[in-house]
């Protein structure tokens, strides 16, 4: 691969920035929100199961 000097590496760096499509803070904030509900399902969802296999293995184990 062909070397480019440090001037033209940030000339094609500025040029690959400027092609980004930046979210809006509309779609940040939404995003944001998804995140925080999904990990909470997810929290509570695991933690459910947790203790199901909690009270099953005390059950058994302690039925011996």
């Amino acid at each position: 691969m062909a070397r480019t000097n440090p001037v033209q590496f940030i000339q094609q760096v500025r040029a690959e920035v400027g092609k980004v499509v930046w979210p809006s803070r509309r779609e940040v904030t939404l995003t944001t929100i998804m995140v925080l509900i999904m990990t909470t399902v997810m929290a509570l969802f695991f933690t459910l199961i947790d203790l199901v296999i909690r009270f099953g293995l005390e059950g058994v184990l302690t039925s011996f």
